[in-house]
C-alpha cells in the first residue's frame, strides 16, 4: 500500500538524491541544463515553509516519488491573482507507470483547494510526452510552449 505524507527534514538527503535524479532525466530534453552540479529547489527551505507542501510516497516505508506544490502570484494580466504551482513531480524508475505521480497530484490539488486556490499550474519540456500524457490524464491542458534559438551551437 501507497502511503502519502508531508516530507521532514529527515527525507532531505533522498529527496536531493531524487532532485539530481530528476535534473539528469530533464536533460535529455533540452541541451541547454549547466554540465555542473546545481540544484532546482531550496528544498530544505520549502520543508520547513508551511505555506509550501513537499509530500512523498512511501511503499513499505520505502520512499518511492515526491512533489511540490506553492503559491505565486500570477502575472497582472492573468487571472486569478494567485495560483498554485506544481513541481518536483519524481518517481523512482521502478514505479513509473502505477499511477503514483497521479496520486501526489492528487493530494498537492486537495492541498490547495483546501487553502482556497482553484488555479494550478507546472512546467513540462515539451519532449517529455509521457509526462505530458499523464499531466492532461490529470486534467491539466498546455498553455504555452516556451522556444528558444542558441546562436553560438
Amino acid at each position: 500500500m501507497i502511503k502519502l505524507r508531508e516530507a521532514t527534514i529527515q527525507d532531505l538527503p533522498l529527496l536531493l538524491e531524487f532532485e539530481k535524479g530528476l535534473i539528469e532525466y530533464e536533460r535529455e530534453f533540452t541541451p541547454n541544463l549547466k554540465k555542473s552540479s546545481f540544484n532546482y529547489y531550496d528544498l530544505r527551505a520549502y520543508i520547513e515553509n508551511p505555506e509550501i507542501s513537499v509530500v512523498v510516497a512511501e511503499q513499505y516505508n520505502i520512499v518511492i516519488a515526491s512533489g511540490y506544490a506553492l503559491i505565486n502570484k500570477n502575472k497582472l494580466y492573468k487571472n486569478p491573482e494567485y495560483y498554485v504551482f506544481l513541481g518536483f513531480m519524481y518517481v523512482i524508475p521502478e514505479k513509473r507507470g502505477e499511477g503514483v505521480n497521479k496520486m501526489i497530484i492528487d493530494y498537492l490539488l486537495n492541498w490547495g483547494k483546501e487553502k482556497g486556490y482553484s488555479e494550478f499550474q507546472l512546467d513540462v519540456y515539451s519532449p517529455n510526452i509521457s509526462a505530458i500524457k499523464a499531466y492532461e490524464k490529470a486534467g491539466f491542458t498546455p498553455e504555452t510552449l516556451t522556444m528558444r534559438i542558441n546562436t553560438i551551437d
